[in-house]
């Protein structure tokens, strides 16, 4: 999803609501895919614990109740997503939004079906600590060396790298494509439509 633009807007708006330092653009997009807790500890050094709490909770109620930017699925995510599971692929979400967020996507999306297993910062460790990919490996069954971490910014490629897990690089999202190539993804996307391409050639490669 393209929430990029609502989640800087939020940020900003709830450290001014607060009379705290009002972090840049960039510095909020570069936090993007960390827990909460853990992105304003990095985009206001030395904040206290107190403050912290408080910034959090501004920024979700900005996110949720105030700030009407479009967060939408980038083009081709849905189509690809329902062939994949048609196929028979099993769909995970690894991601720095709470368990609330997750539920209010799902919901919101409707796609919420399509996946088998989800983690939010909120029940394990943030990224780019790999515990969540750990988690929901144990829960499918499937092996680091089966799965695809697909991620646009840096903590996904990370975490993956740091299990031996294969990752796609996505250019559209948050971190530049520079950033990301530093984690040796197999795949760089352009589109998303991109990775079902990629994965039918696999298999087609298997069956020869």
């Amino acid at each position: 999803m393209d929430s990029a633009a609502r989640i800087v807007s939020s940020m900003q708006s709830a450290a001014n609501s607060l009379s705290l330092k009002v972090p840049g653009s960039e510095a909020v997009r570069d936090i993007i895919g960390l827990s909460l807790e853990h992105a304003i500890n990095i985009l206001i050094p030395g904040i206290s614990p107190a403050d912290n709490q408080q910034l959090s909770d501004a920024y979700s109620q900005h996110y949720r109740y105030h700030d009407q930017s479009p967060t939408p699925l980038y083009p081709g995510v849905e189509q690809s997503l329902q062939s994949l599971n048609s196929k028979g692929y099993l769909l995970a979400v690894a991601t720095g939004k709470g368990r609330a967020g997750i539920d209010r996507v799902f919901t919101q999306t409707g796609l919420g079906p399509l996946f088998i297993a989800s983690r939010g910062a909120d029940e394990t460790k943030s990224k780019p600590d790999p515990l969540m990919l750990k988690q929901i490996l144990e829960q499918t069954g499937v092996s680091a060396q089966q799965a695809l971490m697909i991620g646009d910014t840096s903590y996904d490629l990370e975490m993956a790298q740091r299990i031996a897990m294969p990752s796609i690089a996505v250019s559209y999202g948050m971190h530049a494509l520079e950033k990301l190539r530093s984690y040796q993804p197999i795949l760089e996307v352009d589109k998303f439509q991109q990775i079902e391409t990629w994965l039918d050639r696999q298999m087609e490669k298997k069956c020869e």
